[in-house]
């Protein structure tokens, strides 16, 4: 199964509308999507999400860390040496973790389907075969964002996470008025995408706690793991951490300084399933709950991420797999999420690969 090519295609897809979070907003989805081919005939597909406004990654630095200097480290290698790739990876270019991801999950991909097997059975198992799905309200008005909540609650989706950190006061007033329109029984989480000034981050947590918010997001910026441990020591809501952490080493330093009781791992921030998993057995070990994230993506990734979740006992926060429904058209795996807006959940794809539709 020697890799002796790969090629990419950029693909885009308009959000339904703007996709808007605290440090900016994105008319459309943009993804790179990569096919990498065997000498046996075998083929796989990765994908890589670059949101700028999210990352700082652009799609033709994403293009060229994966054509120059990723993709050709590759060339020759057995495609099912998930190791030896990430090792021939690291070699050819520092970081450059979403170009990195997208290699990652075509590699996985293609071993999968050459093996008969579904890729979560190349990640350890299957422990729930039928995800819950978290909805994502992006930034609107509080009367929109409560009626969209509202909305996604009644479909059956058991956890609901609204954006916020641009301003705490509409943040407390959101969660009052989200927790008084779903049932008592979703969850709620607020996304603050590093917004909250380390100030009056504690004040505003305990409210919105108060007001019935169950989990918080990176309130603080990625830096304060300080502050971060401080929130978590107050009690209320619990702590996710997001942008804090891009590697192993990030996650490690999480919890040595106890700064979070979740961590969320997405594919693509961390360099593919392979670091993912690690990441995720540490969390495991620490005794921390994980939530596989998005960027968003489309389907590709966004099944990756569905077989990741499938993998990991303590995926106990349902994940982000949001990507494909918050489009117009999703156009890599339509059929795999054809069902989700209306039910909140994703069937873990039992064929060979990922289960998309390429």
């Amino acid at each position: 199964m020697k890799i002796v090519s790969v090629h990419t295609r950029v693909v885009r897809a308009p959000y339904r509308r703007p996709f808007v979070i605290s440090s900016g907003s994105s008319p459309e989805l943009v993804s790179l999507v990569v096919e990498v081919r065997t000498a046996d005939g075998d083929t796989g597909f990765g994908e890589a999400s670059p949101m700028t406004a999210y990352t700082g990654e652009t799609l033709a630095g994403l293009e060229a860390a994966l054509t120059e200097h990723a993709a050709p480290a590759l060339i020759g290698r057995d495609a099912r040496d998930l190791a030896g790739a990430h090792a021939a990876m690291d070699a050819a270019i520092r970081g450059q973790q979403l170009a990195k991801a997208a290699l990652d999950i075509a590699l996985h991909d293609v071993a999968a389907r050459a093996a008969g097997w579904p890729v979560h059975l190349l990640l350890g198992g299957c422990v729930r075969p039928r995800i819950p799905t978290t909805w994502v309200v992006g930034l609107g008005t509080v009367e929109e964002m409560v009626e969209e909540a509202a909305a996604y609650a009644a479909r059956g989706f058991t956890h609901i996470k609204v954006k916020g950190g641009e301003d705490p006061e509409l943040d407390v007033r959101l969660v009052h008025s989200v927790r008084g329109a779903v049932p008592d029984f979703v969850e709620l989480s607020l996304d603050a995408n590093e917004g909250y000034d380390p100030g009056i981050a504690g004040r505003t947590v305990a409210r919105l706690a108060d007001a019935g918010l169950d989990l918080i997001e990176q309130p603080l910026p990625r830096w304060d793991l300080t502050g971060m441990a401080e929130l978590r020591s107050r009690g209320g809501a619990r702590v996710m951490a997001d942008e804090s952490v891009h590697s192993l080493h990030d996650a490690l330093e999480i919890v040595r300084r106890g700064a979070a009781d979740v961590l969320n791992i997405k594919i693509l921030k961390v360099g593919g399933l392979y670091r993912a998993r690690q990441i995720a057995a540490l969390a495991e070990s620490a005794g921390l709950a994980v939530k596989i994230g998005t960027m968003p993506e489309l389907g590709v990734a966004t099944l990756a991420a569905a077989h990741l979740t499938a993998a990991l006992p303590h995926a106990t926060v349902p994940a982000d797999l949001v990507g494909p429904l918050l489009v117009y058209t999703e156009p890599l795996a339509p059929t795999a999420f054809a069902a989700t807006a209306e039910t909140g959940w994703v069937d873990v794809p039992v064929g060979p690969g990922l289960g998309h539709d390429l």
